[in-house]
């Protein structure tokens, strides 16, 4: 790739900004590569309590049984890309990482981290099962399919149906309704609007708010450069949000709030609306889940450029990625990922986690109901909007997480668009 110095090399100067990181020989723990010859390794964030994690470990066992073919799992959660860069450099990755496309990531096959499997869509059969607007969504801009698409995003808003009656109110579409709404019920001691403002879902929440003003190309524009003062849609969205936050839509004290307590307040009845991504919509109780509507957010009622309220769209969830180790044994994985990708591993996924997935398919969720309903929203009902994920460059990502933070708390619009440029500029 780079003459007179390695991938290894060269991927850890520009990992670490230009200062090489060591290559960590004494994290073996961390290193899931099998000794076991004709064995598997696969880095994972589907783990834990997060939905699919169970179906993909019996889906694993499953398949080890089948063929007699050992799968070695590693699982992380968020820290998955730096754990995986570490053991990269080291040449100790796993084979396959399962992992979203976002922040670091975008840049993995770019660098050589891992391997551009476009070639492979045909090679294994696999062009035909998957989503096209998955695989384009996946796809850089010089023409390389970094992964293969697996899990994929539907981001729509949630309303306790049970909690609105009771505030004598109905499930609000314009800003108006949804300020009125917010009243009613903080009038009943009921929390509105929930969210995670010190973390990447109160980030989503902004972004999502500034997409009411924006066309598609300004949003790619706006959020690639962060220079949200020269888009004057982009400043009138986050003059919307402002009056939103002081006109008391969200939560009190919701700069303190993260993705995990912003469900659990939506759970306990403790407030009555949350925009959540239908994964976490999956671990909704069912006794709740029967009072909750699933709609989008209500489109600004003045000055908007959407139709309707919007939901958050995107075929990024988690994607099969192949690591340059990977790329040695793929006589091992072609198999491997088949199986993934088989009809029977779809409607597990589907039907036993409520997931939503990039294979081609009919199943819709039975026992996951606010997935279903989230999964047949129509454009007649809501308008899509972007996820940001895409665009926000690598190094500004935890940055603008911090700077949408504060906006959340007191800040003017002003002060806002000042603070999330800086977050680029400092990048």
């Amino acid at each position: 790739m780079t003459e007179g110095i390695d991938r290894r090399t060269f991927l850890g100067t520009v990992i670490g900004g230009g200062v090489m990181i060591p290559l960590l020989t004494g994290c073996g723990p961390l290193m899931p590569t099998s000794g076991v010859a004709g064995s598997i390794s696969v880095h994972t964030q589907l783990s834990g309590a997060v939905s699919g994690a169970q179906v993909f470990s019996d889906v694993v066992a499953a398949y080890t049984r089948a063929t007699d073919t050992p799968v070695a799992l590693l699982k992380n959660g968020s820290d998955l890309p730096i754990v995986f860069e570490t053991s990269s450099l080291a040449g100790k990755e796993a084979d396959v990482a399962m992992v979203n496309l976002q922040g670091r990531t975008l840049s993995w096959t770019r660098l050589g981290a891992t391997a551009p499997v476009q070639d492979l869509l045909d090679e294994w059969d696999l062009r035909g099962k998957i989503i096209p607007e998955a695989l384009e969504e996946w796809t850089d801009d010089e023409g390389r399919l970094r992964a293969f698409p697996f899990t994929r995003t539907n981001w729509p808003v949630s309303f306790n149906t049970g909690l609105l009656e009771e505030a004598g109110v109905q499930l609000p579409t314009t800003s108006d309704e949804l300020i009125a709404v917010a009243d009613a019920l903080r009038s009943k001691g009921i929390g509105p609007v929930t969210v995670g403002g010190s973390d990447w879902s109160g980030q989503k929440m902004f972004l999502q708010i500034l997409q009411g003003f924006l066309t598609r190309d300004e949003v790619k524009q706006a959020f690639s450069t962060g220079k949200l003062s020269e888009f004057p849609g982009a400043v009138a969205g986050v003059e919307h949000f402002v009056e939103l936050r002081d006109a008391g839509v969200f939560v009190d004290n919701v700069q303190g709030y993260t993705s995990d307590s912003e469900l659990t307040q939506f759970n306990t009845r403790k407030a009555a609306i949350v925009p959540a991504m239908s994964s976490a919509l999956a671990l909704v109780p069912a006794e709740r889940a029967t009072e909750v509507a699933v709609g989008g957010w209500p489109k600004p009622s003045r000055g908007g450029v959407v139709d309707h309220p919007t939901v958050i769209q995107s075929y990024n969830g988690h994607g099969i990625w192949i690591s340059a180790n990977g790329a040695e044994k793929l006589d091992l994985l072609k198999p491997f990922i088949q199986n993934l990708y088989s009809p029977e591993v779809t409607s597990d996924f589907i039907l036993g986690s409520g997931r939503d997935m990039n294979r081609i398919t009919d199943v819709v969720s039975k026992d996951f109901p606010l997935v279903a309903q989230a999964s047949q929203l129509t454009t007649d009902q809501v308008t899509p909007v972007m996820l940001p994920d895409l665009l926000i460059p690598d190094s500004v990502f935890e940055p603008m997480i911090r700077a949408t933070a504060m906006a959340y708390g007191r800040a003017s619009a002003d002060q806002i668009i000042d603070t999330f440029e800086k977050a680029y500029r400092a990048a």
